[in-house]
């Protein structure tokens, strides 16, 4: 049985409330999780293309993406855990690490089992909080569903919603 039922969880997807773009946060982090990160997207053999400044490049070392200097452009990494979902990873800051996901990919119980499975296998592997937030919540106040290390399994976080 999924850990989380899309029936359960579909009214927290609706493009109207909560964008399509909701972001995707691990906060507290370090120049090593980000390798981690990285590490992970090519030992699960994600498809994923690198980019700094526009540039298409080859996938660096973290240590290097946090040492260019401040004004070498927006580095982002594209990763495709399947062909047809995305996730764009913003690399702004070692102290956090943060990615965008397109609700318009994550319909049904298949796609949110997906969705489950990439924030764990991030959450699992630095041993971390990930949580989903709606899109431009930048405070992270209002978590949607998250990775919580302790149960070891994604959550839904929100409070249902009344009406």
């Amino acid at each position: 049985m999924p850990e989380l039922r899309w029936d359960d969880v579909k009214a927290f997807f609706d493009l109207e409330w909560e964008g399509y773009l909701p972001d995707v946060w691990v906060t507290g982090t370090t120049v090593q999780d980000w390798q981690t990160v990285l590490d992970l997207i090519v030992s699960s053999g994600w498809r994923s293309e690198y980019s700094a400044g526009g540039v298409i490049m080859p996938l660096p070392r973290a240590e290097e993406v946090f040492s260019r200097p401040a004004d070498a452009g927006c580095a982002d990494l594209w990763v495709w855990p399947v062909p047809d979902v995305l996730a764009i990873f913003r690399l702004e800051s070692a102290d956090e690490i943060g990615f965008d996901v397109d609700l318009r990919e994550l319909r049904g119980q298949e796609r949110l089992e997906l969705l489950s499975g990439l924030l764990c296998a991030i959450g699992r592997r630095l041993g971390k909080p990930v949580v989903l937030m709606s899109e431009g919540d930048r405070d992270q106040g209002h978590p949607v569903l998250g990775f919580d290390v302790a149960s070891d399994r994604v959550l839904l976080l929100a409070e249902p919603r009344i009406g």
